[in-house]
């Protein structure tokens, strides 16, 4: 298990060497958090942590404590896990709307030269412990990563991967309606999906369990990225279900999947639905996309007055056959180490500490919903903003012929 400051022990002076710091990691630490915490003195980390982290209404990010028996599952099954409280402001006329959330961040569980029902079946019983830690902890809202069931295997564009596509209600959903029904718990499962009703194509889908068990709805991807192994329209497309907001038992929320996070329109029109909570299942890679990890979410979160859950899944992931890119780099069989550094953002600019870089986790979170509102009265975003002119734009932008609207100096080519 890890030392408590998240980085593995050392031996003495008079033993052997050390052993290479796990891979994934930042010099042994799980996180730069943790990092930061062991080699700054208290005093410094609190500010270093205030200018990385945020206030949430003016105070530092509080943790809080969750049952033994989630640290023993966390134990047993060596997994990260964190927990923290996001507070509202006191109001007169509204009590409180505290929801807890967790997001599971998980590597696959054994190699992708397995057969395939052998691999979706250790993934479940690999995320199962976890779920179980969400709901002994009275997580009333869980979010999955992206592609949750399988290795992310569509960096290789070969089609045997299509066979762990499942119907909506299928094998994946059925076993997590039992646990959702268990815990009272509603799950964000996002699966590849086959549409049987559809001539069996394919979509990267959320599926929203409902507490009772029950499927409220799904959500399907609506950015597909074409960045080198990132060529994912091999195996589907744009979704075709817009931005839904599901109203639950807990709270509105919404799922933009991986890839949208990008896009900033995306995240609005999730909050112009009326999101209260957005997740962003995802499967991203470091060297691509972690400087934009910690940021883009956030940004999201503030621009909007919502929460945002990110989740990424974790490790490396080796494939049978080597393959290419398209963009100059040699053939490979994998394509980069997933950093987890699962993490919560809120509407006030306050944010969690991330997950573990390299272990499995699983990050829980006490958040009231009030501050949405807050936020949105505070800043004033949606009634300063000019929806007018920005729709007015796209449409002279999606004609033909659309002209950028650019002033010309009529001297810029006039000799000093």
């Amino acid at each position: 298990m890890e030392a408590s400051n998240g980085k593995r022990p050392q031996g003495d002076d008079d033993e052997a060497p050390p052993p290479p710091p796990p891979a994934g990691s930042i010099g042994g630490y799980e996180s730069l958090h943790r990092l930061l915490e062991s080699n700054l003195s208290p005093d410094l980390f609190k500010e270093a942590s205030r200018l990385l982290l945020g206030l949430n209404c003016g105070r530092a990010l509080e943790a809080i404590s969750l049952p033994e028996a989630t640290s023993a599952l966390a134990e047993a099954h060596d997994f990260d896990v964190q927990a923290f409280r996001f507070d509202a402001d006191k109001e007169y006329l509204r009590q409180p709307r505290v929801v807890r959330v967790g997001l599971i961040q998980n590597s696959i569980a054994i190699p992708t030269t397995s057969h395939f029902a052998d691999q979706k079946k250790a993934i479940m019983e690999k995320v199962k412990p976890m779920i179980d830690a969400a709901g002994y902890s009275g997580v009333n809202i869980l979010c999955l990563q992206e592609a949750w069931t399988m290795p992310f295997a569509f960096c290789t564009r070969e089609k045997r991967w299509c066979e762990f596509a499942e119907p909506v209600d299928g094998e994946s959903t059925q076993f997590l309606q039992q646990l959702a029904k268990k815990y009272n718990m509603v799950i964000v499962s996002p699966i590849l999906e086959r549409d049987v009703n559809h001539g069996e194509i394919m979509w990267n889908t959320a599926v929203v369990i409902g507490n009772h068990g029950n499927i409220i709805g799904i959500h399907r991807k609506n950015h597909i990225p074409r960045v080198g192994d990132f060529n994912e329209s091999t195996y589907y497309m744009e979704g075709n279900t817009g931005h839904p907001v599901f109203e639950t038992a807990y709270g509105k929320i919404a799922i933009n999947i991986c890839y949208g996070r990008h896009h900033p329109l995306n995240w609005l029109a999730f909050g112009l639905n009326g999101a209260e909570i957005v997740f962003n299942p995802s499967a991203t890679v470091g060297e691509l996309s972690e400087p934009m990890w910690p940021i883009e979410a956030r940004n999201a979160a503030i621009a909007n007055s919502y929460f945002v859950g990110s989740i990424n899944r974790v490790g490396t992931e080796v494939f049978p056959n080597p393959f290419t890119s398209g963009d100059g780099r040699p053939q490979h069989a994998d394509f980069g180490h997933f950093y987890g550094s699962s993490h919560f953002s809120a509407p006030d600019a306050s944010c969690t500490p991330s997950l573990s870089r390299y272990r499995d986790g699983l990050v829980i979170s006490d958040m009231n919903l009030n501050l949405c509102r807050q936020i949105k009265d505070k800043w004033g975003f949606r009634m300063t903003a000019r929806y007018d002119m920005y729709g007015s734009l796209l449409a002279k932008y999606l004609e033909p012929d659309f002209k950028p609207q650019v002033i010309v100096d009529p001297l810029i080519n006039k000799s000093a």
